[in-house]
């Protein structure tokens, strides 16, 4: 899994690329948190956009950065979901916390 970082005038974009198992989501858990640790947005949005697959430690990061970014104050979306992620966040009653509406 590879992840990539930038900048935008409404707040920072984290953008997923691979497959988000649990070797990855664990090791992407902590970088993404070390690197908001570093720059405290306001605003972050995670760009799944080139996520081939997820399984429910998908679910374990997504709801980390929400729970993170609430904590602070911030705001947190989802941008780019392909079908197959948005089914299983549906499936697991993660639209009920986070918007999937993007």
């Amino acid at each position: 899994m590879r992840v990539e970082y930038k900048f935008a005038p409404t707040g920072v974009e984290v953008a997923l690329f691979g497959e988000l198992d649990h070797h990855a989501a664990r090791e992407s858990i902590a970088e993404i948190h070390a690197w908001l640790d570093q720059t405290m947005p306001c605003r972050l949005t995670l760009d799944m956009g080139h996520v081939s697959f997820m399984d429910s430690s998908g679910i374990a990061l997504i709801l980390s950065l929400y729970k993170r970014m609430h904590a602070q104050g911030g705001d947190f979306s989802l941008r780019a979901i392909p079908p197959a992620v948005r089914r299983l966040l549906s499936a697991a009653g993660v639209e009920r916390i986070v918007d999937l509406t993007a």
